[in-house]
């Protein structure tokens, strides 16, 4: 079988890698399809000069191919004896591979490419670069479908020069004319710096991996840390309140023992008197049926003898012992839990807002706080929609445009009560609560507004300055004019330098306690930044001075 191979190998094609059909032999002693060769050299017409695709011998002018007879005889014996000459080890080329470009009929998988033929070649068509002298000093790369974007649109050569000029490789024509007095190097040299600096580029990119893996690694420490501080403060917590719930389990037994020991007490104290109340009532019916009895006796003698003995009474029982509390035993004690019941109450509720607060202010971070954004795109990029809440509305504004815009109105507006509503101050808060970075902006139109953030548990009623933005220190607010800014915090005035402007933004960085005031117009410029620490999530607001 090994001898019918070599046999199959000698007598097959090297161009379409079958046996040879009308085969043809060149001076230089190859063989090939009739076909085969004649479709080789027609792709060299061009050029006028023709080589053969083995050895690369030239032939000028184009050579006269007759049919080898001996060859065509021996191929059909061949056939005869079913033998073909496809090796079942080729492999063909898919849609995805680069194809051999010498195979001309079913395309093999190329496995080089040559930069210098610019051409890709299966293994059997490579073979002439492995023994060929001249093919042997190509450059073969990896099979590549891009060879041709190799070629110099403009003059057809190979491009193995580099502008830098215009940035763009060229070939040893284009500094003739376009790309003249350019700074053009070989591309050889252009890669060598271009590889320095990727090599580069990739040490900073392993260097950041590194750092990345680094920071990885804290985060899950951190993730480990928080995990076990969140279990370690669920147990303890759990511990607690199972101990405050024992403790009112005791307290709870502890008033129910006294409550059933001062009943047993007091109900065997009434029935000692109630015992005694009816040895008292058998004895008066036993000397009532005796007087009964002698007041039917007709022998005066015998009557009057008796009557001493049977009249007299014992001592009646007091009366006044006897304490009678309709419906009023122990309401008092009902009374008194009820009202533990609501002190506690009272300090859960106030103390329990603490709580919340002190588990939503756990802070994670590895780095500094990011820095303020600089222009009016890096800002909008944590732009938040605003929309106020009716519930918060003073009557004298009227909300609009699906509540997104707020207007000053002389008469009140009919809206319903509502504990959220500010009742003398003209405010108004926005649904969303704000934390984390936001950014949002404030149109402004009258004599002057006042653009705020505030705390949701700022007081809703009464004139005083518990109310109002800026002074008290649940809110913070920039008081806005026609020709000036100010800026109110705890009823504390700072006066804020700026350009006029009728539109104001809003930066927050919640984590970080930062609340910045811009004007706003083709520049962004800070008028005032507050630093402090926020308790609670905001809410942005507005307060109207006068009518708009």
């Amino acid at each position: 079988m090994e001898q019918k191979g070599v046999q199959l190998e000698t007598i097959s094609c090297t161009i379409c890698l079958d046996l040879l059909k009308d085969p043809v032999t060149t001076t230089c002693g190859h063989s090939y399809c009739m076909n085969c060769i004649k479709s080789h050299w027609d792709g060299e017409d061009e050029k006028k000069i023709y080589s053969c695709p083995q050895c690369r011998e030239a032939f000028i002018p184009r050579p006269v191919l007759m049919k080898n007879t001996m060859l065509a005889d021996l191929v059909e014996q061949l056939k005869k004896t079913g033998l073909q000459a496809a090796p079942a080890d080729h492999c063909y080329a898919g849609p995805e591979d680069v194809a051999c470009d010498f195979c001309t009929e079913r395309k093999l998988k190329a496995v080089k490419s040559c930069l210098v033929c610019l051409a890709s070649y299966c293994e059997k068509h490579l073979q002439p670069h492995y023994d060929v002298a001249p093919l042997k000093k190509h450059k073969l790369v990896e099979p590549s479908e891009k060879l041709q974007e190799n070629i110099c649109s403009r003059h057809g050569e190979v491009m193995k020069m580099f502008c830098r000029t215009d940035q763009q490789c060229i070939c040893y024509l284009c500094p003739v004319d376009e790309h003249k007095g350019h700074d053009t190097v070989s591309a050889a040299a252009e890669r060598t710096e271009r590889q320095r600096e990727l090599e580069l580029s990739r040490q900073q990119i392993q260097q950041r991996i590194q750092d990345r893996d680094k920071d990885v690694k804290l985060l899950q420490q951190e993730v480990e840390a928080i995990n076990g501080s969140a279990d370690k403060a669920v147990e303890d917590t759990e511990k607690i309140f199972t101990q405050l719930i024992r403790l009112m389990e005791r307290r709870r037994s502890d008033v129910k023992q006294q409550i059933r020991s001062q009943q047993e007490t007091e109900v065997s104290r009434v029935k000692e008197l109630q015992e005694k109340l009816e040895q008292e009532i058998t004895e008066l019916k036993r000397k009532d049926a005796e007087l009964k009895l002698l007041s039917h006796t007709e022998d005066h003698t015998q009557f009057l003898h008796n009557y001493p003995s049977v009249s007299a009474l014992s001592e009646a029982t007091d009366s006044s012992s006897i304490n009678i509390r309709p419906l009023r035993y122990f309401e008092d004690v009902t009374a008194a839990v009820s009202e533990l019941r609501d002190q506690l109450q009272d300090v859960l509720r106030q103390e329990w807002t603490n709580v919340s607060l002190t588990v939503t202010e756990v802070d994670v971070s590895l780095s500094q706080p990011e820095p303020e954004p600089k222009s009016r795109t890096e800002f909008l990029q944590y732009a938040c929609q605003i929309t106020l809440d009716p519930n918060t509305a003073n009557t004298h504004l009227l909300l609009l445009k699906e509540n997104r815009m707020v207007v000053y109105m002389g008469e009140e507006q009919k809206y319903s009560p509502h504990p959220d509503r500010f009742e003398f101050s003209w405010q108004v808060l926005s649904r969303e609560s704000l934390t984390g970075r936001c950014y949002w902006e404030v149109e402004w139109r009258g004599d002057r507004v006042s653009v705020a953030v505030a705390y949701k548990n700022i007081s809703r009623a009464g004139e005083s300055y518990e109310s109002a933005f800026g002074f008290n220190n649940k809110s913070w607010a920039l008081d806005c004019k026609q020709n000036s800014f100010t800026f109110w915090s705890n009823s504390i005035q700072t006066a804020v330098s700026g350009p006029p402007s009728s539109r104001v933004g809003v930066y927050l960085d919640h984590r970080a306690g930062i609340l910045s005031f811009y004007s706003v117009s083709e520049t962004m410029t800070l008028l005032h930044r507050v630093q402090t620490t926020f308790t609670q999530p905001l809410h942005a607001g507005g307060f109207f001075w006068s009518y708009s």
